[in-house]
């Protein structure tokens, strides 16, 4: 990761500022993995460094929660993950009642949470928030930056707390956010994965990982990206996470292609596409490999 050297001295002053206090030390947590992109890391930070919440969106794999981790970690921020689905709603995020010590006391969410100590809340796939958990957004994403608890208080939003949201586009259950959500966020368009980042991927998580064997496995990830993005198989199969793991399985002692079916082939359910991401597999990495055509001994 590499700022500009302006930012780079500007975020050391929003952390001396700003420290990390009490139980949310805890939550300031190393990223799995390092982001590439340097203007696109540049740009957020400055939106941060404003004061601006920001709205990451692309197709999966494209690295919007590795961004997002990355962020905080650079602004030494705890994270205060919040992934929406139908039944998140406001108590979800805000918080609930609960019988403590023979009193009633507010069993904080993660939005009051992010609010209270600073943190860096993740909003992901913000596209799948229903109205009542939007309109809790509404209020910590406005200017005035405050949070009604109903029942308790309003408590103002510390001045380190920022929001990242994350959206894929097309997924089920997914909608159009509204205009009035959209405003509040600075809004990063994040660019499909190259052949050029897959390497920087690969040979940061595996350092030892061969120069063909990189080719092949960068190169079939990318394959199934483009067969995804022309709707020919769906994005199942397409998990960073998935390849990752496959490798992993390799150096653990399985041969590639035993790996590959457990992280990405056998993602989908469906019997013709699996087929097909077979078919790919077979282009890509030779039924004869075997850990040593991978990894260094």
């Amino acid at each position: 990761m590499e700022l500009k050297e302006s930012l780079q001295k500007r975020v050391e002053e929003f952390k001396n500022t700003y420290p990390v206090e009490g139980q949310a030390k805890s939550r300031v947590t190393r990223p799995s993995m390092a982001f590439y992109g340097t203007e696109i890391l540049n740009r957020a930070v400055t939106a941060l460094l404003e004061g601006e919440n920001l709205l990451l969106c692309g197709d999966k794999a494209t690295g919007k929660n590795v961004l997002a981790e990355n962020l905080a970690w650079i602004f030494g921020r705890p994270i205060y993950d919040i992934s929406f689905h139908v039944n998140t709603d406001s108590s979800s995020l805000i918080g609930t009642d609960t019988f403590v010590d023979n009193e009633v006391k507010l069993r904080e969410g993660p939005i009051y949470q992010c609010a209270r100590w600073g943190g860096f809340g993740i909003l992901d796939e913000i596209n799948m928030a229903k109205s009542d958990a939007v309109s809790v957004l509404h209020q910590v994403l406005d200017f005035r930056r405050t949070l009604d608890v109903p029942g308790y208080d309003r408590i103002s939003l510390h001045p380190a707390a920022r929001f990242i949201a994350t959206m894929n586009y097309g997924y089920a259950g997914t909608k159009e956010l509204n205009e009035a959500l959209v405003s509040r966020f600075m809004v990063i368009h994040m660019p499909s994965l190259t052949m050029e980042r897959m390497y920087q991927i690969l040979e940061n998580l595996f350092p030892g990982i061969h120069r063909e064997a990189r080719e092949q496995f960068a190169g079939l990830f990318l394959d199934l990206q483009l067969k995804a993005q022309n709707g020919e198989i769906s994005t199942k199969a397409v998990d960073m996470r998935g390849l990752i793991g496959a490798l992993r399985l390799v150096r653990g002692g399985l041969t590639p292609r035993e790996a590959i079916d457990m992280g990405i082939t056998n993602k989908t359910f469906d019997t013709f596409e699996r087929e097909l991401i077979g078919d790919l597999v077979m282009t890509r990495i030779p039924g004869t490999w075997d850990r040593g055509d991978v990894f260094d001994e």
